[in-house]
């Protein structure tokens, strides 16, 4: 029931796609499979990553046939969680939050567009665009930056506030949600093709590259740095952001806007495929300098499993734009 299990998984996937190695493919597909159960699990807002990077991968790259259906059950369990007055599918069922809504949410979204293409119903697709469109109204900054966490009101719905939960604190730039809504606004673009949505993924993008440090690698929040000098770097939004800037640049029209954008992801990978933030012969990963959770001490500059998956998937992506192929092999 963890959010991060499909992680690894799906990680096997992407790597069995990079190597065509059939004992990569039975790792991942016994792995996969082991979630099963989770199709009909409700107390999570995160089956979007436990599910489609994992039966999603598989589906792509060497379905079974109960594949599509996990799938879809999944995005229908995912939507219980969706309340119409506040137009958003709820978060965390800890703490003391009236109705609390994660920037991480958006990740979860292209579950539902893949369902609603795929035998789920159209509700599904409109409750992924109402998330996407009150996200955009209410959990960014004037400056594009992203609250962590967004606060609402479960009477009527109304936006309360914006904080953090993971960040260093309400008014700073949380690396890794910033690199989510980077993802999350590209995704939505990619799906229902809504010019407004790409405009978003461009500021969110714009903002985050703008503040980056010379190695193109954040630190776990973009203030960190006034902490102190010592302050460690997180190597999984700078996986994320890679993917999903190629993505991106494949939407733009002008040649010199995409040509940055993709440059930018490209010498993000560089850098992640360089020795200092490579795990060869060190850890049993890919990539060195995470952090999970900085407040509450939880894998601070380690090695985590999305920060692998992310970073795998962007070089399947590079890799495929350099065939001159799409940047996406779409289910």
């Amino acid at each position: 029931t963890d959010w991060t299990s499909g992680f690894y998984p799906g990680s096997m996937w992407l790597a069995y796609e990079l190597t065509g190695d059939e004992a990569l493919a039975k790792e991942a597909r016994k792995y996969t499979n082991r979630l099963q159960d989770m199709q009909y699990y409700t107390g999570n807002h995160d089956l979007g990553f436990m599910m489609f990077c994992s039966y999603g991968q598989g589906l792509r790259l060497k379905p079974e046939p109960a594949d599509s259906l996990i799938l879809v059950h999944s995005s229908e369990s995912l939507c219980s969680r969706f309340s119409p007055k506040v137009g958003l599918i709820r978060s965390w069922d800890f703490g003391d939050w009236s109705y609390p809504v994660i920037i991480d949410n958006m990740m979860n979204l292209e579950l539902l567009f893949w369902a609603a293409r795929n035998g789920g119903g159209r509700y599904l697709y409109d409750i992924a665009c109402k998330h996407a469109e009150t996200t955009m109204k209410h959990q960014f900054r004037k400056d594009y930056s992203c609250y962590h966490v967004a606060v609402y009101d479960t009477l009527d719905g109304h936006f309360m506030k914006g904080v953090t939960h993971q960040g260093l604190s309400d008014d700073s730039m949380w690396a890794r949600g910033q690199a989510w809504a980077i993802y999350g606004y590209t995704m939505v673009y990619r799906e229902t093709h809504d010019v407004r949505f790409l405009d978003f993924a461009r500021k969110v993008s714009d903002v985050y590259l703008s503040r980056l440090p010379e190695d193109m690698i954040p630190y776990w929040d973009f203030n960190a740095p006034e902490l102190s000098s010592g302050e460690p770097k997180d190597a999984s939004a700078a996986a994320i952001t890679a993917s999903a800037l190629l993505e991106l640049s494949t939407y733009i029209n002008d040649s010199d806007s995409a040509s940055f954008y993709r440059n930018k992801a490209v010498e993000m990978l560089q850098i992640l495929s360089s020795p200092a933030y490579q795990a060869r012969n060190k850890k049993d990963a890919f990539l060195l300098h995470s952090v999970g959770h900085m407040n509450k001490g939880w894998e601070v500059d380690a090695s985590i499993s999305y920060a692998d998956y992310y970073y795998l998937e962007a070089l399947v992506r590079l890799k495929r734009l350099k065939e001159k192929q799409s940047v996406l092999a779409n289910l």
